[in-house]
């Protein structure tokens, strides 16, 4: 998941910032479960059916580098460029995935993803 976010962003001279990673959702809301956006030649999590989990990179047309300002919330990059970040929640089922998050008119994606 993270070298194709990564090569994406890459492809459109977009940053990945590192600081931020998609997480498990489960009885509790921010799981053990990590999910990096960038690629990581260590990561070895197996995407298995039944987990559910966020996708929410962070893109800036700048540096990745990230810090957070003292309200504990914002985050801006170092250099002060734009950044985007968006969040999916995914459940992986025994055919594919299936992305839960409601659209802008309301309606949860009927589609099934490709992992």
């Amino acid at each position: 998941i993270g070298r194709a976010i990564e090569r994406h962003a890459k492809r459109h001279s977009l940053g990945v910032v590192r600081e931020f990673i998609g997480h498990g959702v489960g009885t509790e809301f921010h799981s053990s479960l990590q999910i990096p956006h960038y690629y990581d030649p260590y990561a070895s999590t197996e995407i298995l059916p039944g987990m559910t989990f966020t996708i929410e990179p962070m893109l800036t047309l700048g540096d990745p580098s990230a810090q957070m300002w003292s309200d504990n919330w914002t985050v801006v990059t170092r250099d002060g460029r734009r950044t985007a970040q968006f969040e999916h929640t995914i459940i992986v089922l025994e055919d594919g995935a299936k992305r839960l998050t409601v659209t802008g008119d309301g309606n949860a994606p009927s589609d099934l993803l490709s992992l």
